[in-house]
């Protein structure tokens, strides 16, 4: 038996690895770089398009709880983040190279997997498939995967931050600190005073901006263009991503706006603008980012883009285990699915292969438990909701508790029910947990 999985990017990459690790042939396919898409610079898999941060740590954090679950699945993403970790204090950032570097020499390595670098322009419903397309689907599957679900497919705005060459910072005026000083000191920070980000602000939401294309007609909140964001009010971007607070300068003082920048290489030598997804042109965005205090002679490296991303209406379209349920050997993992994020994307794909599996070897489902972040996910793209949209780990999207607590102790007690579920599930169903641990070497 041989699964077919479409797009080696982050959900595709995971997928092909637990399908592996159980035993199961892959047939890996990836249309780069044969076929290139208009926000991908490399043929890497598993290739970070936009921030290089997996986000927060902390099990109290939705996204670190589902990091944490991921990694008692052994995820291959998860353990190739944490190989090419960065600083980035309470966050999980890595250089984008050697991070997809591990991802690849991993699944080139398995002899379960074959790689196809070529581009799918059919689906078969009777052949074993995850798509893992991502939002950047070429038009052809598009059009395939159209014929398989109908018309339920909407659009939206992607965008991503420039990156700027570490030397060309002025670090006379900008200063290395993390909010509130939590964990080592790895954010650049440039101080704004009220003249400055005002002056900043109306030229940031005057600028000249790339025209979207026709199939570009929406928005995405978690996504959204700074410059977008700006005109919603003057404010918005001080309560946002330019937030000072947590962010004294050595000295003490509070400055009226903070633009924070983060590593983007393990080399420590580029950074990327956090918060400043953009469709500003890149004449215009060389203009306004030199106007922030200490970027006056700032060398953009990557100008931010903005890019089809595309997803399904996945509560219309699967269940809670990411199967298209008119089409019982078909699944969708990525953000194409209905997730948002990195981490949400490769944990779709990891919970579609194990479902997978399931299904090839005991012609059964096995949803995870609602208790778990990734039961929860999958959950939510599998539920009715009039205006769905992607949506990002959080503990919004969890079962509540039925029982009273404090406040300050729900997101623990949130963290340890999911871990007691996790276990539980994976007692339940052991032969897909440990029934293969001698195909790899865990060391």
């Amino acid at each position: 038996m041989t699964v077919k999985i479409i797009g080696a990017g982050l959900a595709g990459s995971e997928a092909a690895y637990q399908l592996a690790k159980r035993g199961i042939k892959v047939d890996l396919y990836e249309m780069r770089p044969k076929k290139m898409t208009d926000a991908h610079q490399t043929n890497m898999f598993a290739e970070l398009v936009c921030s290089n941060s997996l986000r927060a740590i902390d099990i109290t954090n939705a996204v670190g709880l589902l990091k944490h679950e991921m990694q008692e699945l052994d995820s291959l993403i998860i353990k190739a983040a944490n190989f090419a970790s960065i600083p980035a204090g309470g966050s999980l950032a890595v250089d984008r190279e050697k991070f997809s570097l591990f991802v690849e020499k991993e699944l080139t390595n398995s002899e379960f997997i074959t790689i196809h670098r070529e581009e799918v322009t059919k689906l078969d419903e009777d052949v074993y498939t995850i798509i893992a397309a991502g939002p950047l689907v070429s038009s052809s599957l598009f059009m395939e995967i159209e014929k398989l679900i109908g018309k339920q497919d909407l659009h939206f705005f992607d965008a991503i931050a420039p990156v700027i060459m570490k030397d060309s910072i002025n670090m006379d005026i900008c200063y290395l600190k993390n909010r509130y000083d939590k964990g080592e000191a790895a954010y650049i920070n440039c101080p704004m005073t009220k003249e400055e980000y005002e002056s900043f602000y109306y030229e940031l939401i005057n600028a000249q901006k790339v025209q979207p294309k026709d199939f570009e007609n929406n928005v995405f909140e978690g996504c959204m263009p700074v410059e977008v964001m700006a005109e919603r009010g003057i404010q918005t971007l001080t309560f946002g991503p330019l937030k000072p607070v947590g962010l004294e300068k050595p000295n003490g003082e509070l400055p009226y706006a903070v633009v924070q920048l983060r590593r983007d290489d393990a080399a420590n030598s580029m950074y990327n603008i956090v918060g400043f997804q953009t469709s500003l042109s890149w004449g215009e965005q060389k203009r306004i980012v030199r106007m922030i205090p200490g970027l006056e002679n700032a060398e953009i490296v990557r100008y931010g883009v903005i890019h089809r991303n595309t997803y399904i209406e996945s509560p219309n379209i699967l269940n809670d285990s990411f199967q298209v349920i008119n089409s019982k050997k078909i699944f969708f993992a990525g953000q194409i699915s209905g997730v948002e994020g990195y981490v949400e994307s490769a944990a779709s794909g990891l919970n579609a292969a194990i479902q997978m599996a399931s299904l090839v070897n005991e012609n059964k489902l096995v949803p995870f438990p609602n208790e778990t972040m990734m039961g929860s996910l999958a959950k939510y793209v599998s539920t009715p909701n009039k205006s769905f949209v992607p949506m990002h780990a959080n503990f919004g999207i969890i079962p509540e508790l039925n029982y009273k607590h404090k406040k300050k102790e729900r997101k623990e007690i949130y963290a340890r029910r999911a871990n007691d579920a996790l276990l539980k599930f994976k007692e339940e169903n052991h032969e897909l947990f440990w029934a293969f641990w001698w195909l790899f070497d865990y060391n």
